[in-house]
């Protein structure tokens, strides 16, 4: 059986549409994937439409978060998307991101970048906007070759100088809402240390201690020696381990199913959780 527990459509920063994202899946030989859009559920009703006979589709978000200055993000999966609390949190992570592109253009064009938001908002089409599609307007106009290299301090990364903070929410506070609403947390690549800063371990043995119910640790952000130690954590503090794509479609070089999560440990998030259900495919529907 496998299980990739972390993808993304254009409802969000990936490039396929949630129907293609499902389709995609199960082409790859997957049996379950989650919808996993930054701060969205906007793709889940796409998606369940579509997903094909023979995957699982399921439904979560990964939520924007900082503690003590530092980003995080956490994966939800199977929360009551229509929570009040949780809900007016992830609209106004949504609502701020307009605001925050349109002021990352402009320190771009103040350090003499000629990218204009007419490009930013072409590439997002109908997406929640973000840094990723900015990112992909500097490898269009050839300042950097991939969008990955985007992500340093002299562009977009975390207090680069073109980077401007977004609302998020205290990850704490995260944990406490996706888990009224029903839902499993997973603190997602918690030490890619290549994108930037990240929390000390103190810090995840602290939101473990608030409810945190696991840990990605296989992930193509994380070198092996980290994805061990990870588990080792895991296993220390009593959270789940486990393991997915971050696919973005053509935005990244991963591909579906690059790591997986084991069967056991997707048995154990489906049994916590009581906000929302799993989506087995019955064929679905072209979109």
């Amino acid at each position: 059986m496998r299980i990739d527990l972390h993808a993304h459509s254009t409802a969000s920063d990936g490039t396929d549409s949630p129907a293609e994202l499902v389709r995609k899946a199960r082409a790859q030989g997957l049996d379950v994937v989650a919808l996993t859009d930054h701060d969205t559920t906007r793709g889940h009703a796409e998606a369940a439409r579509a997903v094909p006979e023979g995957l699982t589709l399921v439904p979560g978000a990964e939520l924007s978060c900082r503690l003590n200055g530092t980003g995080l993000h956490l994966l939800a999966y199977l929360f009551d998307p229509q929570e009040p609390a949780l809900l007016a949190e992830r609209e106004l992570v949504r609502d701020d991101r307009v605001p925050r592109a349109r002021a990352m253009v402009g320190k771009l064009r103040e350090l003499g970048v000629p990218v204009e938001w007419e490009q930013v908002a072409r590439i997002a089409g109908d997406g929640s906007i973000g840094r990723p599609h900015i990112a992909e307007a500097l490898v269009e106009l050839g300042v950097v070759p991939t969008v990955s290299d985007a992500f340093t301090p002299d562009w977009l990364a975390d207090g680069g100088r073109a980077y401007v903070p977004k609302h998020e929410l205290d990850p704490f506070e995260a944990i406490r809402l996706v888990k009224a609403a029903g839902g499993v947390t997973v603190f997602a690549h918690p030490l890619a240390v290549k994108r930037g800063r990240v929390v000390p371990e103190s810090a995840i043995a602290e939101l473990a201690e608030a409810g945190l119910d696991g840990i990605e640790a296989d992930h193509m952000d994380h070198e092996p020696e980290t994805r061990a130690r990870l588990k080792g954590l895991a296993a220390d503090l009593g959270l789940l381990a486990t393991g997915s794509s971050d696919y973005h479609g053509s935005r990244k070089t991963c591909s579906l199913g690059e790591y997986t999560t084991d069967p056991e440990v997707y048995g154990e998030i489906i049994r916590r959780a009581t906000g929302a259900f799993p989506v087995p495919g019955t064929g679905g529907v072209r979109a």
